[in-house]
């Protein structure tokens, strides 16, 4: 989805709910880094797994849990949270929800 044209967008916009499922778009993918959105219908998740980097997981729509190193934390649109590197976390969606996610590498 990179562009070399400036572009104005609703960021929620970009990318949709789907019935069952977690779906994703990467707007832009660097050697120094990523930002995704992704969105995630009722139920959905991702299990516990670690990044080798910090992250910063912005919520655009709807609710998540995100665990962290065994702690709950429940976020709600226009909130977000950093998750630190090699800390093992996991998300699920308590209801549908959108987020962008950034990943640092440097």
């Amino acid at each position: 989805m990179t562009t070399k044209e400036p572009s104005v967008r609703l960021v929620d916009s970009l990318v949709n709910y789907q019935e069952g499922s977690v779906v994703s778009t990467t707007l832009i993918e660097k050697h120094t880094g990523t930002v995704t959105l992704f969105a995630f219908d009722e139920r959905q998740g991702l299990s516990e797994h670690t990044a080798p980097y910090e992250a910063l997981v912005c919520i655009l729509d709807g609710e998540a849990e995100i665990t962290i190193s065994g702690k709950p934390f429940n976020l709600q649109k226009g909130e977000m949270i950093i998750m630190p590197a090699e800390q093992p976390h996991s998300l699920k969606a308590v209801k549908k929800f959108k987020m962008m996610l950034i990943m640092i590498k440097s």
